[in-house]
């Protein structure tokens, strides 16, 4: 199956298999309940029933097959479980990955053992993209107004709509890249403005246009490198310059429920951009706390953690820094 992750041809093949339960028979007994239940809700012709049971049980079997630890992921059903692994693809999986430079420069020293900007109150709260692939331009507005909080101003929601709209270098709700809506953003000037000013409509629409005095944010310089190999610094960026737009693979995430990723998340097909506000070194599985734009039903009350080291999701192979 060429040009497919190894993650999809994995689900691909396990597909004609009947599973044997990993898990304790109890837990085992308890999902599949609940699978049973998300089926019969989604369909009432029996053989589709049929179909939708054996691919979901299948499907989270295979996930959960290596959380064996009480902060390994968990996977099972989520408000994308109706959703074949390509539809999921084609509908939030949308961004497009520009290759960046490796860090060349110093190493880190003297980092704390957690670190959180939400602990600082920059961070807006968690949004939902929708059924629009704009996770793009949610990462880069995340990183925006954290920066633009913590220069001192109050923290505010700015419009993502306003870079769906208005970055020609991308495609709106069909796909995008963050390098290009920051290289948007710098070359023009623009300012970002309120949310309130602009609101979501989870649609591309007409680019809206704004007087000189509308009151707004504006970029003056970002960095984009690629981090693989060099987590430590890539803490320290994030210590130093706020919270990091980052490009991951997140095929697997379309069942994610909470718990730290540590496996079946690879970083050879990076497609989706999220905002990386934070990190904890000091349990046995040292993580990345990263938020999504898929709302707060989805993992843990919309945050994913991914393993640090080993470049997990690919999260260091893209990896941009703002500046206001």
């Amino acid at each position: 199956m060429p040009g497919y992750p190894l993650y999809m041809v994995i689900l691909a093949t396990l597909s004609s298999f009947t599973f044997r339960p990993c898990c304790p028979e109890l837990w085992v007994n308890e999902l599949s309940g609940s699978f049973s239940d998300f089926c019969q809700s989604k369909y009432k012709d029996v053989a589709l029933y049929r179909l939708c049971l054996q691919n979901v049980t299948e499907r989270h079997t295979y996930l959960n097959s290596f959380s064996n630890t009480a902060h390994s992921a968990q996977y099972g059903i989520n408000q994308f479980s109706s959703l074949t692994p390509e539809e999921f693809r084609d509908v939030y999986l949308r961004t497009i990955t520009d290759s960046a430079p490796l860090f060349s420069g110093p190493k880190a020293k003297g980092l704390p053992a957690r670190f959180d900007w939400r602990d600082r109150s920059v961070v807006a709260p968690v949004q939902n993209q929708q059924a629009c692939g704009s996770c793009w331009a949610f990462s880069v507005v995340g990183a925006v107004q954290a920066a633009n909080a913590i220069t001192g101003s109050p923290l505010q929601q700015l419009s993502v709509q306003q870079v769906v709209d208005c970055s020609f270098l991308n495609h709106g709700c069909n796909g995008g890249s963050p390098t290009k809506a920051l290289t948007w953003l710098q070359q023009t000037r623009v300012k970002l403005v309120p949310e309130s000013e602009y609101p979501y409509t989870g649609e591309t629409g007409i680019c809206r246009f704004f007087s000189d005095s509308q009151a707004g944010v504006v970029l003056q310089n970002f960095t984009a490198h690629n981090f693989s190999g060099q987590e430590e610094a890539m803490m320290g960026q994030l210590v130093s310059h706020g919270p990091l737009t980052a490009i991951v693979d997140a095929v697997s995430w379309q069942d994610y429920l909470g718990g730290i990723i540590q496996h079946h998340c690879s970083s050879h097909w990076s497609n989706h951009a999220v905002l990386v506000v934070g990190y904890d070194t000091t349990g046995e599985i040292p993580y990345w706390i990263v938020q999504n734009s898929w709302g707060t039903t989805w993992g843990n009350a919309g945050y994913v953690y991914v393993k640090i080291g080993g470049n997990l999701c690919g999260i260091a192979d893209s990896v941009a820094t703002v500046f206001l």
